[in-house]
């Protein structure tokens, strides 16, 4: 695969990139093929492999630390930290106290010595950014860790986070994570431009909206049955992206193209994405996307896309992605019933 410059660390990286929230329990559970799901990937030319200590219940991180034993200098290593690992409220999160404890769990897990690029999975109203970037920076400076990153923060934390780094003097934010598809196209308006502000790398999660480009959801069509997916539920039956996907499926015919390697193609034609992660759960879907990988779009068919999906818009969020508590508590929305009265 050709190389891209992953950000402005000198680090080159591959236009996909292999995540492994599916190897395990919560996808496949079958250690032996996961193995193999790896390997292909490399030796397809993919040297950036994504991973998070919450996949799983860490079990991700361990059968992609077996999976990489004498090829891990071939690799771009990523994880990332701040989700729960347990029920005490302090193994998690973006503290001090957990990231310099969750990072020697991921390396020992990984079987590594150092990790490429380490990301704070999401954002943490409760810790200041100081307090976080204070402790990877101590991390890099121990070379326990090469680059460090963010996953799924609002326009305004990510620039927030490189003003505290320039003034403090710490370590910043290298890359920025967000999810990003023909269905969700939001990153365009504020985000991506940001991130090529800062000289940021840009990783995108779900190209695939989450199976809904693959096209095995169809409107007036029973939604395949799939445990591992009761999470994203709600994003598999929202009618505005089903009305797209209806609409996106002989725009891929006529150009010869299945709608998976359509709207991977699309994913990566961005000049602000740097690498899109495919999250295969079997070798089958891996072959299929690999199929894809010389697919180059025309202008006329990006132009299409356009017109079917706005440019800055998402039709709809996924159900996982981060929302933050200013819509979520209640009490961030509105003032109590004494205060709401205007004269």
């Amino acid at each position: 695969m050709k190389m891209r410059e992953l950000g402005r660390t000198g680090i080159k990286v591959s236009p996909y990139c292999l995540g492994t929230m599916m190897l395990g329990q919560a996808g496949n559970a079958d250690r032996d093929d996961c193995a193999r799901i790896v390997h292909r990937a490399l030796d397809a030319g993919i040297n950036f492999v994504d991973t998070a200590d919450v996949y799983s219940g860490s079990e991700s991180e361990e059968i992609l630390g077996a999976a990489l034993k004498g090829r891990r200098d071939d690799v771009v290593l990523a994880t990332k930290v701040n989700g729960s690992m347990g029920d005490d409220p302090n193994r998690g999160g973006s503290s001090r106290r957990w990231i310099t404890t969750a990072v020697e769990d991921s390396l020992r897990r990984l079987g590594t010595d150092r990790i490429d690029l380490y990301q704070v999975h999401h954002p943490d109203p409760s810790t200041d950014i100081e307090e976080t970037l204070s402790a990877l920076t101590d991390l890099v400076r121990a070379g326990k860790v090469r680059a460090i990153g963010s996953s799924n923060l609002p326009v305004s934390e990510i620039v927030e986070a490189q003003w505290v780094a320039d003034r403090r003097g710490l370590q910043r934010f290298r890359t920025e994570q967000p999810t990003y598809s023909v269905l969700n196209r939001g990153i365009e308006r504020e985000i991506l431009p940001t991130c090529r502000r800062y000289g940021m790398g840009v990783l995108v999660w779900s190209p695939l909206a989450s199976g809904m480009l693959t096209g095995r959801y169809r409107k007036g069509q029973e939604r395949p049955r799939n445990p591992r997916m009761h999470w994203v539920s709600r994003h598999l039956t929202d009618e505005r992206k089903l009305d797209a996907v209806e609409q996106l499926i002989p725009l891929a015919r006529e150009a010869g193209l299945s709608l998976t390697h359509l709207a991977m193609a699309f994913t990566i034609a961005h000049p602000g994405v740097t690498s899109a992660i495919i999250g295969p759960r079997t070798a089958e879907q891996l072959e299929d996307i690999l199929a894809g990988a010389g697919t180059v779009l025309d202008d006329e068919v990006l132009d299409a896309i356009d017109r079917i999906v706005e440019p800055g818009t998402d039709l709809g969020p996924i159900d996982v992605s981060y929302t933050p508590p200013e819509i979520t508590r209640t009490e961030l929305r509105r003032r109590p019933a004494g205060e709401r009265v205007a004269a």
